[in-house]
């Protein structure tokens, strides 16, 4: 369920994705503080990138990730790393340590592979939102009505509809 939900949400991500050309991709939107739909896209894919590159070791430190300017710059290539990302997702669940911090170990807590898999569903949803108020300045994107929406506020919205 959990997998599926993640494949799903990356199939709008790259819905969206497929629409852009590189100038929407890359523009500053003063509404994001002058980030790009390119940069919030990076954000979310190397956030999966930190949880499954360092799966087998068992330490995922989010703040440890890249910064691959090309994924924020080049939608084919973000396209392409999406797709490895949703191909290497399946793994079975276990014990992992979640770090913060870059030069200084802030914080160490135990976590599993499920819990993060789950906090980076949640996150790029947020961040999807961010992306979400971007593109609705452009009337020519369409956007699925759920995109950067919870799945707990769908749920209750359907609620409310009955």
């Amino acid at each position: 369920m959990l997998i599926s939900s993640i494949k799903d949400n990356f199939s709008e991500i790259i819905s969206l994705l497929t629409n852009l050309d590189t100038s929407s991709y890359t523009f500053c939107h003063s509404e994001l503080s002058n980030a790009t739909i390119g940069e919030h896209t990076r954000h979310i894919i190397e956030m999966y990138q930190s949880l499954i590159n360092n799966y087998e070791i068992g330490i995922i430190n989010y703040d440890k990730r890249e910064r691959n300017l090309s994924i924020q710059t080049d939608v084919e290539y973000a396209i392409n790393c999406i797709k490895t990302i949703v191909n290497n997702l399946e793994k079975p669940n276990k014990e992992l340590i979640l770090q913060q911090g870059i030069d200084k170990l802030v914080y160490s807590i135990s976590t599993n592979y499920e819990r993060e898999l789950l906090y980076n569903l949640e996150h790029s949803i947020h961040h999807q939102a961010l992306i979400k108020v971007a593109v609705l300045k452009n009337p020519s994107i369409q956007l699925s009505e759920n995109f950067g929406v919870a799945k707990s506020t769908i749920e209750y919205r359907n609620q409310c509809v009955q």
